[in-house]
């Protein structure tokens, strides 16, 4: 997946480079996951608070998802969900051994570790579609 915006090439660039790959897979997998997933429509990539950002444009079904490497603890690295949602305590009910939390607004992953891929997809298309499955319930 190529990029449209030279600031976020810019961050990736800054990463270490194994934390770098695993970021560029959870990118990745942010993007199929968007594809594969009803409703969700055009991703638009962008840094919010200086990390890479993916927002639902059109229509705006969902919440915005941020990566980042996690500064304070070498090797870990970051899917960030906004707070105010429940997001992650949907996630952590529906995964409560399967992925590790952070609060109410972040999974958390070892660069040394294998993503639980299946379960953080469900969690990935659960905050692309946060505001129409918000408005069903």
């Amino acid at each position: 997946m190529e990029f449209d915006n030279l600031d976020v090439v810019a961050v990736f660039n800054t990463y270490d480079e194994g934390v770098r790959e695993k970021l560029l897979g959870l990118r990745q997998l942010i993007f199929a996951t968007a594809a594969e997933t009803k409703g969700v429509g055009e991703l638009e990539e962008t840094l919010k608070w200086g990390q890479p950002s993916y927002l639902t444009r059109a229509p705006k079904s969902g919440s915005t998802i941020r990566i980042d490497a996690k500064k304070s603890v070498p090797g870990q690295y970051v899917m960030y969900f906004h707070c105010q949602t429940t997001l992650v305590e949907t996630f952590r009910q529906i995964y409560p051994l399967e992925l590790a939390y952070e609060g109410n607004r972040a999974i958390v992953f070892n660069v040394n570790e294998k993503v639980a891929e299946k379960p953080l997809q469900h969690c990935i298309a659960l905050a692309l579609t946060y505001h129409l499955n918000k408005t069903r319930n």
